[in-house]
C-alpha cells in the first residue's frame, strides 16, 4: 500500500475490491456517485428498506437549506440521462421532499450498488483485531453485516467509508450527557424527535396537554412552533421550554438579520410561541431526575427545582455518533467532540459559529486506520453545524484519494450559497440540536479554498 501525506493512493492487493459505503442518506448516496465517477465500485450497505431511511424519519421537517444546496454535482450526473427533472433551486424541501425527489431516484440508479436490510456490525482488519501491527495495512476490511431476515454475512473491502450518521443516537434528557434518573422507566411519555403533528395519533398525543420540550436549537424551535400553532386549535395545549441556560439576545437566532432566511423565521416562530403565552420558559434548568406524579411526569433539576407536572416531554439535545460497530478500527478521534482529530478544531461549537468552518477533505478526515473514513452528520462528531454541501465536498476528496488522485483529494473548494452560512445550533440540513448554540451572522461569503476560511 502507497501512500502520501495520510491518503490512500493505491492498494495493488485490494484494487479489485469494492469500497463498502455505511448507509444509503444523502452524503452515503453522493460517495457512491463519486465512486462511480472516478470507475471505482462502491458497494452501500443500507439497515432500512429504502434510500434516506433516516431522513424519512423527519420527512415533515423542512429544511433551512433550498434545493440547490442539497443536489450534488455527480449524483445529479447519474440522474440527468433518467429524465429526472431537477425541483425549483430556490424552494426549500421537507425532508420527505429530498428522499422522494432526489435520494431514492438516485438509489434506484445505482441499482444493486445498494444493498438494503443490511445492519454493519462490525468493521475489522482481515485477520487482525486493533492490537495487531504485524502486515496490518497490506490486509483489506472486513465487514460483518446482519441481514434483515436474521442471516450473518461477511464483506470484503479495499477501504470503508462511514456515513451512517447520527440520527439514531439522540442525545438524553440528562445535563450532564447521561439519561436523568428516571428517563428509562419514563420511555412511554418520552419522545426523542420533533412531533408530525399532521399525524393524527401523534396529535392526538399533545393535543390539550402539556409538554416539556427541552434543547435551544433548531429542533427545539420547529417543536415549540409545531405546538404553538396546535395551541391556537386545541385549548388546553401549552409547551414548557426547558433551557440549561438563560434567555439573551441570541437565544432565538438571528431573526431578520439571519443569513439563513428560513433559519431566521424558524427562530421568530419559537419567540412568538413563548410571547404569546403558548410556550413558557424554565431557565438554567438542568434536568437530573424525572418523577412519576400519577399519569404525569415531574422534572427535577440538579438544584432541587422541580416543575409542575407535564404529560409528555419531548428531548432535543443533540445527536452522537455510534461508534460501536468501529471499536476495532483504530480512529483518531477528538475527546471531546468525537469528531476526527484533524477536523475537530475546524468545527468547535465552543470556536466556531458563524460560518467559519474550513473547507476539508481527505486529510482532515484520515485516521491512524488507513482506508477508514467517516463522513458526513458522523464526521462532526457531537457538533451541530453541518451542511450537505459539506458532506459532498467530503465525499468528493475521499473518492479522489482512493482513485489515487493526490491533486484533486488536495484541491478543496466549496461554493457556499449566496445567503451566506451562519452560525447556532441547528445548521445542517438533518435535524439535530446542540446545548451550544451560537448567535450572530456574518458577512456573505463566496467561495472559500482550503486556508482561506469562511466568513
Amino acid at each position: 500500500m502507497s501512500k502520501q501525506r495520510g491518503i490512500v493512493v493505491s492498494a495493488s492487493n485490494t484494487g479489485h475490491l469494492p469500497v463498502v459505503i455505511v448507509g444509503a442518506g444523502p452524503i452515503g448516496l453522493a460517495a457512491a456517485a463519486r465512486l462511480v465517477e472516478r470507475g471505482l465500485e462502491p458497494l452501500v450497505l443500507e439497515a432500512g428498506p429504502s434510500a434516506a431511511t433516516a431522513v424519512r424519519g423527519w420527512a415533515h421537517v423542512r429544511l433551512f437549506s433550498t434545493w440547490a444546496e442539497v443536489i450534488d454535482p455527480a449524483a445529479e450526473k447519474l440522474l440527468a440521462p433518467t429524465g429526472w427533472v431537477r425541483p425549483d433551486s430556490a424552494a426549500y424541501p421537507t425532508g420527505g421532499d429530498w428522499a422522494e425527489r432526489y435520494l431514492q431516484p438516485l438509489a434506484d440508479v445505482l441499482g444493486d450498488r445498494i444493498r438494503y436490510g443490511s445492519t454493519v456490525t462490525g468493521v475489522a482488519r482481515a485477520g487482525r483485531d486493533r492490537i495487531v501491527d504485524s502486515g496490518r495495512e497490506e490486509q483489506p476490511f472486513t465487514v460483518h453485516l446482519r441481514t434483515a431476515d436474521g442471516h450473518e454475512e461477511r464483506i470484503t473491502a479495499r477501504a470503508v467509508i462511514d456515513a451512517s450518521g447520527t440520527w439514531s443516537t439522540p442525545g438524553p434528557m440528562g445535563a450532564d450527557g447521561l439519561p436523568a434518573l428516571g428517563e428509562g422507566t419514563a420511555a412511554d411519555r418520552i419522545s426523542y424527535r420533533v412531533p408530525n403533528l399532521d399525524d393524527p395519533a401523534v396529535r392526538a398525543r399533545y393535543a390539550g396537554r402539556r409538554t416539556a420540550v427541552v434543547g435551544s436549537g433548531a429542533s427545539a424551535f420547529t417543536a415549540l412552533a409545531h405546538l404553538a400553532d396546535l395551541a391556537k386549535e386545541e385549548a388546553g395545549t401549552h409547551a414548557v421550554w426547558i433551557l440549561r441556560r438563560g434567555i439573551g439576545a441570541g437565544t432565538y437566532g438571528g431573526g431578520e438579520a439571519d443569513e439563513l432566511p428560513a433559519r431566521g423565521a424558524l427562530g421568530l416562530r419559537a419567540k412568538a410561541a413563548v410571547e404569546d403565552g403558548h410556550a413558557s420558559a424554565a431557565t438554567g434548568f438542568r434536568t437530573e431526575a424525572v418523577e412519576r406524579d400519577g399519569d404525569r411526569l415531574v422534572l427535577v433539576a440538579d438544584d432541587g427545582r422541580r416543575l409542575d407536572p407535564v404529560d409528555e416531554v419531548i428531548v432535543l439535545t443533540g445527536l452522537r455518533p455510534d461508534l460501536s460497530f468501529l471499536s476495532e478500527i483504530r480512529l483518531g478521534l477528538d475527546e471531546r467532540l468525537q469528531a476526527p482529530t484533524a477536523l475537530a478544531p475546524l468545527i468547535d461549537p465552543n470556536l466556531h459559529s458563524c460560518g467559519t468552518v474550513y473547507p476539508h477533505g481527505v486529510k482532515e478526515l484520515s485516521h491512524p486506520e488507513q482506508g477508514v473514513y467517516l463522513v458526513g452528520m458522523k464526521s462532526y462528531g457531537r457538533a451541530p453545524t453541518f451542511l450537505a454541501m459539506t458532506g459532498y465536498e467530503q465525499v468528493r476528496s475521499i473518492a479522489a484519494a482512493l482513485a489515487g488522485d493526490q491533486e484533486g483529494a488536495e484541491r478543496v473548494e466549496l461554493t457556499l450559497p449566496e445567503t451566506g452560512v451562519c452560525g447556532g445550533a441547528g445548521l445542517f440540513d438533518e435535524p439535530g440540536d446542540a446545548e451550544q448554540s451560537g448567535g450572530g451572522c456574518c458577512a456573505t461569503p463566496t467561495t472559500v479554498r482550503i486556508g482561506t476560511g469562511g466568513c
